[in-house]
């Protein structure tokens, strides 16, 4: 479970994900850490990928399942590269190097995105021809920051969609 800058994986997308896992029999390594405190994206990029790859070095499980949420789409190279299924909450669709690898990926992969969130472009996601849950109007949390009863359906669309792409691997 790899956490964005500010999201940690007890905040409701990552917990979310991390029962709908336990439910369908994985295990779950969750990754609790600080970023570097650097606005230079490619030492974030480089950071992620290191931090992933030692999480997934270190992991002893059969089978493995990367979940990502912004800061840690920044591992999708490292899940193309390794044929890894992936779930990527609000994926950085603005780096080229998210593109590439989303567009590499040939294990099942699941993006999800909020309409109003500054990180996520439609177009491109569906042209990249993976899994995809758009959540009208949500911002970059995929939350509604005025209706949190609009915010709470969110999440269970997304607990169904996980369900159904976890049952499926």
């Amino acid at each position: 479970m790899l956490p964005g800058r500010g999201y940690t994986p007890a905040r409701p997308l990552l917990h979310l994900a991390r029962n709908v896992l336990f439910g369908h029999g994985w295990t779950v390594q969750e990754l609790w850490w600080e970023p570097p405190a650097t606005t230079d994206e490619e030492e974030r990029a480089a950071w992620v990928a290191t931090q992933a790859a030692a999480a997934v070095e270190a992991e002893a499980a059969s089978r493995i399942l990367l979940v990502g949420k912004s800061l840690g789409t920044y591992a999708a190279p490292l899940a193309a590269a390794r044929d890894l299924p992936a779930i990527w909450f609000t994926p950085l669709l603005f780096r080229p190097d998210v593109v590439d690898a989303l567009g590499a990926a040939n294990a099942p992969t699941l993006l999800v995105g909020g309409g109003a969130d500054w990180s996520w472009d439609p177009r491109l996601a569906d042209d990249l021809g993976l899994s995809c849950l758009e959540l009208p109007g949500a911002d970059h949390a995929l939350e509604h920051p005025d209706d949190p009863v609009r915010s709470a359906e969110n999440l269970v669309r997304v607990a169904r969609r996980l369900d159904a792409f976890a049952a499926a691997l």
